[in-house]
């Protein structure tokens, strides 16, 4: 069974950027005011460095993105070490 996890999920006034995760890719779903996108990586680096040639992204909700995209990771690291 494929699932899509959503892994991170920001929302500025700026627009909306996420980042799930489904059968081992990262998919990078962001829109704004007049604009959307959509795209597969291999990793979550390297989705997180797409995430800075988009048109369109704002640097508020890049860095809003960053931070959360941040504060997820390093929430899976400790939920990881607790086991």
């Amino acid at each position: 069974m494929n699932v899509t996890r959503h892994f991170s999920d920001t929302r500025t006034e700026q627009g909306r950027v996420r980042f799930l995760l489904a059968a081992g890719r990262v998919c990078l779903m962001a829109e704004g005011p007049g604009w959307t996108h959509r795209s597969a990586h291999d990793t979550l680096a390297d989705a997180a460095t797409f995430l800075a040639v988009l048109p369109g992204l704002g640097g508020g909700l890049y860095r809003q993105a960053l931070d959360d995209l941040d504060r997820q990771l390093a929430f899976g690291r400790g939920y990881e070490g607790a086991a």
